[in-house]
């Protein structure tokens, strides 16, 4: 079973772009293709962010913050990039705002597990709080939440995850997921959240006499892009505009110097960045840290303004970042393994795999992985601690994950300790003794569930890209047509090549020269870990068109996602 080769390539719909007048032609079918069908929905000003007043029980969660702005708040945070930026960002708005005590509590993923637990209340309750306040995370804190009312410290939930039958007993719990919530962007990230009830604080703030207040939030706009892209959001229009907003900042010297560190480290222009930059370079190193150490390093890089100290803690994620791709790099062979010992006609509709050796802060890393391997929902599992299973899931389109794990806990109770997430992605601790009964059921439930479910792998393109705009100049227009990301994918063309030149670079990627069949000029291309072997004359090339930048000189790319022989 091949990553690449023999997966059918489809074209995606073409929409009306007529209303999409004074923008490139090519780049009008490609908006019209993602939903955008007026000019309106590509305005990234502030102003057209959802109304901040528009969140479920923004006002009382305003409310509740000021009731405890002189006295101890405690922000509980998350792991993961969101997390780690949700947690930067409340943290410098309330100093910002005149909040004099302050502290975060980020649970080590080893010693706590996930969100408010009543384990981490306890250690937060020896700091005598009044208010803890999460972020990215809580909405499923029933016992956490219970503990803390125990100590006499209330709670205000910030989440984005999907709720459970239960909520917490929080005092407030803002979050666009929740029922009856009219909030029209529910895609929003953690950060997003955050974002929000900052926004709203810092209006509340200007409007009794504190002078400036209300414009803080948007000096973090950089920490809410970084969050936003890193947790794989759908970026609808509301989360574009944030986005967008937060690269601008960044591309003009003004985010934290924390980014700017992790950005020089990884050697990326600041001046040049875009989402995927953000995706691929500054979130990897940030969730490192949460997947094998402590995600404090990560917040500390986003809280300091010392440049020095933030050179010296985006040294340290960089090294943390390696480390971890070894450690995927050894799993995702074990995995690959189990996966290729199998043929398609065995693969169940949901792939469950564990290894004892396996680290639980990567798994979710394979079941990505494995999942490109084989076009299906995949969960990945590793032991937490005696008896007890970690499991992270990803999914595929037209396959909602959490809502599956829901009809395995409804089918059998008790098979499941808990779970959490979204329909991309989800985590669940699970007993050891329960993995094989839970693989076979989640794979029975998923067939009948999601009997139509697309397990092809389907390469989704945007058609042919005419020859004339293989060229610097449309690459460049495609990179400041943005932000792409999940939701609003990059662009991906399709066409028939003949190859002039190839060899194999850093041992797994291909280099190309290539020219359009009908004819037209040569241009350079890159299969990043695709060792294909015998290529000849002309092929079809599913790819992304893109500026590669090498020694100062700019010129025109193509990124191959799939290449096949004709």
């Amino acid at each position: 079973m091949s990553r690449n080769d023999g997966r059918p390539l489809k074209q995606r719909k073409v929409a009306d772009a007529s209303r999409l007048t004074g923008v490139d032609p090519i780049i009008a079918r490609l908006y019209a293709a993602r939903g955008v069908t007026s000019a309106d929905a590509l305005n990234y000003r502030l102003n057209q962010l959802a109304p901040v007043s528009s969140l479920n029980r923004i006002d009382e969660a305003v409310a509740l913050l000021r009731e405890h702005q002189d006295r101890r708040i405690i922000v509980i945070g998350d792991f993961d990039a969101d997390g780690a930026t949700s947690t930067a960002l409340v943290l410098r708005c309330l100093r910002a705002f005149g909040f004099a005590d302050l502290d975060y509590l980020v649970p080590n993923r080893f010693d706590f597990g996930y969100g408010l637990t009543p384990e981490i209340v306890r250690v937060a309750a020896e700091k005598s709080p009044s208010l803890l306040v999460t972020v990215d995370n809580g909405v499923s804190s029933i016992d956490g939440v219970a503990e803390a009312t125990k100590h006499g410290i209330e709670v205000l939930i910030t989440d984005h995850h999907l709720p459970g039958k239960e909520l917490p007993a929080a005092r407030v719990q803002i979050n666009p997921n929740l029922a009856g919530s009219e909030f029209r962007s529910p895609h929003l990230a953690g950060v997003g959240v955050a974002f929000y009830l900052m926004a709203a604080l810092g209006r509340a703030l200007e409007e009794a006499g504190q002078t400036g207040a209300a414009r803080i939030p948007a000096r973090y706009l950089d920490l809410v892009a970084l969050g936003t892209v890193a947790d794989v959001v759908q970026l609808d229009h509301n989360n574009r505009i944030l986005v967008r907003q937060g690269i601008d900042r960044i591309r003009a010297g003004r985010s934290v110097v924390g980014i700017k560190a992790i950005l020089k480290q990884a050697g990326r222009a600041v001046d040049r960045l875009v989402a995927t930059d953000l995706g691929f370079t500054v979130g990897p190193r940030l969730n490192a840290a949460g997947r094998l150490e402590d995600m404090s390093v990560g917040i500390e890089c986003l809280l300091t303004d010392d440049p020095v100290a933030a050179a010296r803690l985006a040294g340290e994620l960089d090294e943390i970042n390696k480390e971890r791709r070894d450690i995927e790099s050894t799993m995702r062979e074990q995995a690959f393994a189990f996966v290729e010992a199998l043929d398609d006609r065995k693969l169940p509709a949901c792939v469950c795999i564990y290894d004892e050796r396996w680290h639980q802060g990567v798994v979710g890393l394979i079941a990505a992985r494995v999942r490109e391997r084989c076009h299906r929902p995949v969960i990945a599992f590793a032991r937490e601690r005696d008896g007890l299973l970690k499991g992270s899931a990803r999914s595929v389109p037209g396959v909602h994950i959490r809502d599956l794990l829901e009809a395995v806990a409804t089918e059998k109770p008790g098979l499941i300790e808990k779970f959490g997430g979204h329909a991309m992605a989800a985590g669940l601790t699970l007993a050891e003794a329960n993995f094989d009964e839970f693989s076979l059921l989640a794979a029975e439930l998923l067939g009948k569930r999601y009997p139509d479910a697309d397990f092809s792998g389907a390469i989704v393109t945007d058609g042919l890209l005419p020859d004339d705009a293989l060229n610097l100049r449309f690459a460049r227009l495609l990179r400041e047509s943005g932000p792409w990301g999940a939701g609003f994918p990059e662009p991906l063309f399709q066409g028939d090549f003949t190859i002039a030149e190839q060899r194999v670079v850093g041992e797994h990627h291909l280099k190309l020269r290539v020219t359009p069949a009908n004819g037209g000029e040569t241009i350079n291309a890159i299969a990043f870990n695709q060792e294909h072997a015998g290529l000849r004359g002309t092929v079809r090339l599913a790819y992304r068109l893109d500026v590669n930048e090498y020694r100062g000189f700019e010129s025109a790319q193509l990124i191959v996602e799939q290449i096949t022989n004709l």
